[in-house]
C-alpha cells in the first residue's frame, strides 16, 4: 500500500505541490526581466520622438534603432542572469529593489551605448574597463554573503569606469547624436531597470521573504460571497 505522502505514480507529497518557492521566484524574475525590455523599447522610442520634428530627424531615425538593437542582445544574457540571480536570493523591499534595478539599468544603457564605438577607439584600454564593471556589478548581485555597503560600494566603482570611458569617448570624438543617444540610453535602460527591480522585489511570493524581513506578507484575496 502507498504512503500517504505518494501519488499514483508514487511522486512525494512536495513534488505533487508544484515547483520549489525558489524555482517560481527564478521563473518570474525572467518574466519580470521581459516585460523591462518590453519598457525599455518602449522608452527608447517615446524618449527620442519629439526629436522627429527637430532638424532632419536624424536624432529620432538613428537612436531607436540602436536602442533596440542593443535590446534585442541583451534579452538572452538578462534573462540566465535574473533566473540565476532569482534562484539564489530572497525578496528584498520594494524601495530597494527599484532603486538597485534603475541603478544598474542606468550602468547598462550607458555602457552599451558605447561598446560599439570602443570597438575602434583605444579597445584594449575601454573594452576591459567595460567588463571589469560589468563582473564588479555581477558580483554585487551574487554575493549575498557580503555587506550590502560593500556591494552597493562595487557597484558606484563600476559606474564610476563606465563614466569615465564613456566620457572619454564624448571628448574624443564628440556629437551632438552621440551625447543625445548616450542620454536616451541610460535613461531608457534606468526606466527598464526600475520594473525589473520592482518584479525582483516580489517574485517569489511570500514563500521567498527572508527570515527577519520586514516585508509583509500579502493578504489573501477574499473569496466573492
Amino acid at each position: 500500500m502507498a504512503s500517504s505522502g505518494s501519488g499514483r505514480n508514487g511522486s512525494s507529497g512536495e513534488e505533487r505541490q508544484g515547483i520549489q518557492p525558489r524555482y517560481r521566484r527564478a521563473f518570474g524574475c525572467v518574466t519580470w526581466i521581459n516585460m523591462a525590455m518590453l519598457v525599455f523599447l518602449a522608452a527608447a522610442f517615446l524618449l527620442p520622438l519629439p526629436f522627429r520634428y527637430v532638424g532632419d530627424g536624424t536624432i529620432f531615425r538613428e537612436i531607436p534603432e540602436r536602442l533596440t538593437f542593443v535590446g534585442l542582445i541583451l534579452i538572452l544574457p538578462g534573462m540566465a542572469i535574473g533566473a540565476a540571480l532569482g534562484a539564489r536570493t530572497y525578496r528584498v523591499e520594494r524601495r530597494l529593489g527599484i532603486r538597485v534595478g534603475a541603478g544598474i539599468g542606468a550602468i547598462i544603457g550607458w555602457t552599451s551605448f558605447f561598446v560599439p564605438a570602443w570597438l575602434d577607439t583605444l579597445p584594449l584600454l575601454l573594452l576591459p574597463l567595460a567588463a571589469l564593471a560589468a563582473g564588479l556589478v555581477l558580483y554585487a548581485l551574487f554575493a549575498t554573503d557580503k555587506s550590502f555597503e560593500l556591494r552597493r560600494r562595487l557597484v558606484l566603482i563600476a559606474a564610476g569606469l563606465v563614466a569615465v570611458a564613456g566620457a572619454f569617448e564624448l571628448i574624443v570624438d564628440f556629437d551632438v547624436l552621440g551625447l543625445t543617444g548616450a542620454f536616451f540610453s541610460t535613461a531608457a535602460a534606468a526606466v527598464g531597470g526600475w520594473i525589473a527591480g520592482s518584479g525582483y522585489a516580489r517574485a517569489g511570493g511570500d514563500a521567498m521573504i527572508p527570515p527577519g524581513a520586514t516585508i509583509k506578507p500579502r493578504e489573501p484575496r477574499r473569496k466573492p460571497r
